[in-house]
Formats: C-alpha cells, structure tokens, sequence
C-alpha cells in the first residue's frame, strides 16, 4: 500500500487488486473485446488506436440520433431530447453551408453552457468545418483576437458574448455571419439563432432531416482550442476527429480496469445522468465528456452559473450520477453546510483535473458521498485524456494521476529533451497517442518545439512509478491554475508592464483551500513612481477576464532576483505572501 494511502486512512480490501494490471490490459484489449487496439499510422508515426472508435463526429451524431426521446440536455425549463437535438444540428449544418461554410472553414462557438452550445458545435464539426470553442470569459479583445487568428467565418455566440466582440467587429476582416441566441431584440450586424431553429423546446418541432453528406477521415481537422503559451500570447491547439473520438474509449478504459482490478466483470454501458459544472469550452468537458456523452445517451444538466446549492437541488431532482470537473467543485460540495438537507445517493463517481487536488480530498468524497474518485490528467494538446486514476486505485495512490491509457505511453525525459530518465526520477513529462492534436494552428516554430515525432512536449514536471502511475510534481513553470483555469503568468506580466509605473513584475500563484491556487504578482516600480495594489489590480482587470486578475500585489524596493541567465527566481517570491 501507499504510504499517503495509508495517512489519509484508506486500508485495500481483502485479496485487492485481484488481479495485476498487466494482465487487466491484457485481457481487455484481445481481439473482438471492446478495447481492442490496432496501429495505424498518423502523419508517419505509426500509432496505436482503439479500434472501436468512431470514424469521426458525424458518427458520433447518428450514434446520438438512436437514443430518440432519451434527454440530452437539461437547462432550466428547457428539456431537449436527443431526436430534437439531431434535429437541430441537422437544420443548423444545412444552414451553415447555405451562408457558404466549406470544409475547413472556421465555425466559431462563444457562450456560456446552454443547450446551443452542443447544437452548433456539432452542425459545424458535422459538415467538415473546423469549430472555434473560444473561452466564454474572455473580455472583448481576447475574442477578437481568438475569431481573428483562427480566420473564423461564422460565429454563433449568446448576446453576453456579442456585447463584447460587437465593437471588435472592423478586427476580424474573414468573419462574415453572425448567429447570436437569447439576445432581446435584433443584435445590431447580427441574426438571432433563433430564427433559424426557434429555442431548445422548440428543436422537437423541427423538420426530421439527415446531415449533410460530407466525406471526413478520422485525421480531418475539427477543433481549434486556444491555449495560452508561456510567451504570452494565446495558442490555437489544432484537433482532429480522431482526437475527439478517442476519448470515448480513454474514459471508459479506467472504470474496466478498476472493476477488474476489483475482482467484478467489467460494467455494461449504461446511460447516467451527468451534471456538468465546467464550461464545454475547455476540452475536459468537450471532449472527455461530451462525446462519450452523445454515444451513450447521457443526459447532461447544465446550470447558468456554479452554485453549490442550486447543485444539490439538481442532484436531488434529476437524479444525477456523476459530477465533477476540477477539485473546487468537489471540496464546495463536500463542505457546505445545508448538504445534509438533500438526498444525494443518485451520486456514484466525482472525477476531476485540471488542478491540483489534496490527497485528502480523495477520502473526503468516499466517506461522505460513498461515491468512488477519480483523477485523470491532460492539456489541450492531447485533447483531454491521457491518464486516468480510479476508485481503489486512486485511494491507493491518491497523489497520482493513474498510468496512462492502453492507447498512450508516457516518458519521462531530461532537460535537454534527449535523454529518457529512469523510473522514479523526475524530469519533464512527454505523451503520445491518438488523442494528441495535429499542432498549433498557424505557428510552425512553436509546433517544431512542442511535437516531436508524435511525442508532445508537456512542460510538465513529473515521475512515474515501477507500474507506470504518473506523479505531477510540478507544472509547466510559468502557468498558474486557479480551480481549473489555466493562468499563464507572462500574459499577466506584459499587461503590468504596460503600466508605466511597472518596471519589474512576476505572477506567481499562492495556495487557496478550494480553487488549489490564485494569482499574486509581486512588481517593482520605477524611481519617482508610484501606484497602488488596487490601482494594478484595476489596470489588469480592464485588459484581461477577470479570473487573471492578481489577488494580491506585494511591491519591493529593488529589482526581482534572477539567476545567471536573467530568469527571475520565482520560488523566492512565495515569502512575500506568507
């Protein structure tokens, strides 16, 4: 057993694991199981898939059309089934080729989760078109600039969104129509969504049509996730159908293996009820979740905004299963006082990623929920998941992110990138698999560095164990993640060096119990200068969505320490904040 495993109070049930994990993957993956893999080769590496999978979303889509009047979302008073959300997509895919969208073209998607946001993406994915998921808390200028790098030429958006792109319109010269839904009025440059497909309870009335026929090979592009870079300026993740397809077997992959690993027959495929928390632009919710969604006829409940009590009235109500996202929704959860008012036992599996998440946590959900946890880890650039960590064996090594699935390998490498380290040894993580994306949209140089014969680069510090189960021991250096939330600190440091008071500045992020950390920049002002911590707070927050903003700025009499090559040091500025 775990020595953490052992500190947080977990003891492995008698004659667990019944069995090793290398005859586990056997046993799954043999001809004619539903894990089964082959190789086949993508952009001249040859690579292992599920053979199972998909051939691409259009396939996903008829897949989602079979569970007829099974809900697919839940929003408020909105139920949207999944014939009436085929029906929709369908509508919608004929109406993007009607206003000229071709293959290839760029279908960008900018609101919050609303039972839309799956419509439109998958009217665009589905003829071919490459779909723009931008960040729904971007201010203005970070949307312009998402729609003018990608090239996008149509954008469905909600009217919050349309608010703040609207005066950026004259910045995004490709961008022809605009789709804008819930807006009240006509939207100035703009057509409601409505007027093409009425709202979510009217998508059932809609006419019982088929997509359009579009030819799409498993390695077609279909997404382009930004992704900040550490030089500041956001990256377009370019995905393809493959990428996106993959996850439906990747996330099933750990709950076989946990339920062989426990001595039971791996579960049938069974539809849930999910309640989804984390924003669908991000591809933990897009694509881990989302597409496995739609094959299995899950229902997905979606809220206007994160609220802890709402959540539990939903669980109660529709009788949710799994939920999670990131640890800040799990520890809320677990915590809040009025927990005990509603009947939680639909609750079977809290997973999450994209932060940091306390070993204790791991405890905490089993004991108070008697719902199993589960980790997984991944970046935009493999599209989601590449690790996953379940149940007893998540309690048993509850600062692991699991071992890779059966599709991907990881490695660990030196410095330099030429040297594999040995088991144990930290050094910085590499992945490759089907799941990882073409490169970036449009940076050939940062693409040359990132992808490396089908490996990806991850910038991440790591270890792995003699089974394979992968430790995080730190993140790429200058990225911060505050309850999910990628913060990258140089895009931070450029906007306070443009104070003109600012003459030194770094982000670096200081521990918070439930969103693992927040943001703090500690500056240094020019000789004769002077400003205020409300005032840079201020500066930040009229440039940047507001989860980037510093919660803190300490300011000190000289400049920041470097080392040798003029880097600042930055684990010497976390005493500034303690």
């Amino acid at each position: 057993m775990n020595d953490l495993a052992s500190a947080i109070g977990w003891v492995p049930p008698a004659g667990w694991p019944a069995m090793g994990r290398a005859e586990c993957t056997a046993r799954l993956t043999a001809p004619g199981e539903r894990f089964e893999m082959e190789t086949v080769e993508i952009r001249g590496v040859p690579t292992r898939v599920w053979k199972n999978s998909p051939e691409n979303l259009r396939a996903i889509a008829l897949a989602g059309r079979t569970h007829g009047d099974r809900a697919f979302t839940v929003y408020e008073d909105e139920r949207v089934s999944y014939d009436a959300w085929f029906r929709a997509v369908a509508r919608l895919a004929a109406e993007f080729q009607a206003r000229g969208v071709e293959k290839g073209d760029r279908v960008a998607l900018a609101m919050r989760n609303l039972p839309e946001w799956p419509v439109a993406f998958f009217a665009a994915t589905c003829i071919g078109a490459i779909c723009v998921p931008l960040n729904a808390w971007w201010t203005g200028p970070e949307l312009a600039f998402g729609l003018a790098n990608s090239g996008t030429r149509l954008l469905v958006c909600d009217a919050e969104r349309w608010e703040r792109i609207a005066p950026h319109r004259g910045e995004m010269p490709d961008l022809g129509t605009v789709f804008v839904s819930r807006s009240e009025g006509a939207p100035e440059g703009a057509e409601t969504l409505e007027s093409i497909l009425g709202t979510p309870n009217d998508y059932a009335a809609l006419p019982d049509a088929e997509l359009p026929d579009v030819a799409i090979a498993p390695d077609d592009e279909a997404t382009i996730f930004y992704t900040s870079g550490t030089t500041g300026q956001p990256k377009g993740a370019l995905g393809t159908h493959r990428n996106l397809v993959t996850n439906i077997l990747s996330g099933a992959w750990s709950i076989a293996m946990a339920a062989l690993r426990r001595g039971d027959e791996p579960p049938a495929p069974a539809q849930k009820v999910s309640l989804l928390v984390i924003p669908l632009f991000h591809v933990t919710a897009c694509s881990a979740g989302l597409m496995a969604a739609v094959v299995a006829g899950h229902t997905i409940v979606m809220m206007h905004k994160w609220d802890p009590l709402e959540a539990f009235g939903l669980i109660e109500r529709e009788g949710v299963n799994t939920t999670g996202g990131v640890p800040t929704i799990a520890w809320q959860l677990i915590e809040h006082p009025e927990r005990g008012r509603f009947d939680l036992s639909s609750l079977e599996s809290i997973s999450y990623g994209g932060a940091p998440a306390a070993p204790e946590l791991v405890r905490k959900i089993y004991e108070t929920f008697g719902a199993l946890p589960h980790n997984g880890w991944g970046m935009t650039e493999t599209m989601a998941t590449v690790t996953g960590n379940n149940s007893e064996d998540y309690l048993n090594r509850p600062a692991s992110c699991g071992p890779p699935v059966a599709v991907a390998d990881l490695k660990i490498m030196d410095e330099a990138g030429e040297n594999e380290m040995p088991v144990g040894e930290v050094g910085e993580l590499w992945a490759r698999g089907p799941m990882i994306v073409k490169g970036y949209w449009n940076r050939p140089e940062a693409t040359a560095e990132t992808f490396v014969d089908g490996w990806v680069r991850t910038g991440d510090l790591a270890k792995l164990d003699e089974e394979g189960f992968c430790y995080i021991v730190d993140r790429a250096k200058d990225m911060i993640i505050r309850g999910g939330e990628n913060i990258y600190s140089s895009e931070i440091e450029n906007v306070l060096y443009d104070h003109p008071a600012v003459t030194d500045a770094a982000l670096i992020g200081i521990p918070h119990p439930t969103l693992g950390e927040e943001p703090a920049a500690v500056v240094h002002l020019a000789p004769g200068t002077c400003a205020t911590e409300d005032e840079l707070r201020e500066w930040v927050a009229a440039r940047l969505a507001k989860f980037k903003v510093p919660v803190r700025v300490a300011f000190v009499e000289d400049t920041l320490p470097r080392n040798a090559n003029g880097k600042i040091l930055k684990k010497d500025l976390g005493s500034f904040f303690s």
